[in-house]
């Protein structure tokens, strides 16, 4: 029995996508090992979302390889789909699949399929959830993206949009559901662009989810200011199911910024959208994405930003400074704006992140919640995410693990967690 071992970055969908791989490889008589284990096989599910994430993904490699030197390192995903002539030049890497060929990696290291050297982008979908948590799944519902942001190459390297169908992701909830997990989360690259060319949508997506009352609870992975609509919030905030949980990539507070970067919203409609949802739900949690340092940002056009989310009552940011990504347009413009700027910009942010965040827990202090706990101990704690997805511990009780427990937050810990000592 050959031993595979699995390492990812990235998104929540590529975790889906490694997990749904990594399952077939086992079922198909391989071992699954982890990636620091001696293995035959270490497959490297890549991003190339920044620089950072595609130097991750090549250390891996090297790692893998220096930890047995006869072992086949494979490079899957992203990166892989865009830059694979200059990978196969690294001598630890064995072989490089794109964002189709990837899935029939089971095939391929098991010597039944045939690879095809000329593998180009196609818009089939090829659906996907993860199944190695027993709390939690991720259920990849749409891949690819329309919008060809300037700044982004995930487009070139996962293709037009395309999305399951409604029927079919139902059908989905319910083989996860009988795995006894409690919680699912819908990813993708641009989730709420779901059903656009199937006459179908994202918001009649989450209302038949509601109404099958398969699954405990339903969390959103990021959705596009633009395509959020008041539809999908008055949703959430009469669901059960439904967490009220937001992630809305921003990237910029500037109008200006955010037309050189091709996105389809003004500032303005963000900040409305994070005002309703607030109204509608007050405890709800809103993150959201920042790049820092776009080609052309000046001083101006950062504090348009800084105040914009300043004045918002967003929870907490994720903040990135731009990076170059060859074969985008933003890659040619001119007027770079120089690392040091770029990374002190990101620092303000991460600064104004924390307080925004502190403040979302005082708000929360006191009131009670459902958390779901994981099985994961920790010096004798355990720890849970509650429906507005706040970390809290608890702890450890064997009963507690993957069951939905009402808990009342009262302190907050040097972790940026609620502890609660006294259950």
């Amino acid at each position: 029995m050959k031993k595979i071992a699995f390492q990812t970055f990235g998104c929540k969908l590529n975790y889906s996508e490694t997990s749904s791989i990594s399952s077939t490889c086992k079922d198909m008589g391989f071992e699954i090992v982890d990636y620091k284990d001696h293995a035959d096989i270490y497959v490297v599910n890549t991003c190339t979302v920044t620089a950072t994430a595609e130097k991750k993904s090549i250390l891996a490699a090297r790692q893998a390889k220096s930890r047995n030197s006869e072992s086949k390192v494979i490079l899957v995903g992203c990166l892989s789909q865009l830059k694979a002539d200059e990978l196969l030049k690294r001598s630890e890497i064995d072989l490089v699949l794109g964002s189709n060929e990837k899935f029939n990696l089971p095939n391929i290291i098991s010597e039944t399929y045939v690879i095809d050297k000329e593998e180009k982008l196609n818009n089939s979908f090829i659906s996907s959830f993860s199944s190695g948590d027993r709390t939690r799944s991720f259920l990849k519902i749409q891949d690819g993206c329309d919008y060809f942001c300037t700044y982004c190459a995930i487009p070139h390297a996962r293709g037009r949009s395309r999305s399951d169908s409604i029927e079919s992701v139902l059908k989905k909830i319910e083989e996860i559901a009988e795995k006894g997990i409690q919680e699912i989360v819908l990813t993708g690259v641009n989730v709420g662009d779901f059903g656009n060319k199937t006459n179908e949508s994202f918001f009649q997506l989450l209302k038949s989810i509601n109404e099958q009352k398969v699954i405990k609870r339903l969390r959103l992975s990021s959705v596009e200011p633009d395509l959020l609509n008041y539809d999908i919030i008055d949703l959430v905030a009469t669901s059960n199911i439904i967490m009220p949980h937001f992630h809305i990539p921003l990237q910029s507070g500037s109008n200006g910024v955010l037309k050189r970067m091709h996105r389809k919203y003004p500032a303005e409609l963000f900040a409305d959208k994070v005002k309703y949802i607030k109204t509608k739900m007050p405890f709800a949690c809103i993150a959201a994405d920042v790049i820092t340092g776009f080609p052309g940002e000046t001083e101006e056009e950062f504090s348009e930003t800084f105040n914009l989310i300043d004045a918002s009552e967003i929870s907490y940011l994720h903040v990135f400074p731009y990076s170059e990504r060859k074969g985008t347009v933003a890659a040619e413009m001119p007027l770079k704006v120089n690392d040091k700027d770029r990374h002190h910009r990101t620092h303000q942010l991460l600064k104004l992140s924390d307080v925004k965040k502190n403040t979302f827990y005082q708000h929360n202090k006191a009131k009670t919640f459902n958390v779901l706990f994981e099985s994961d101990n920790e010096k004798g704690f355990m720890s849970g995410f509650s429906d507005n997805y706040i970390r809290v511990k608890v702890p450890y009780n064997a009963a507690w693990v993957n069951a939905i427990q009402e808990v009342t937050l009262d302190e907050i810990d040097r972790d940026g967690v609620f502890t609660i000592k006294n259950i």
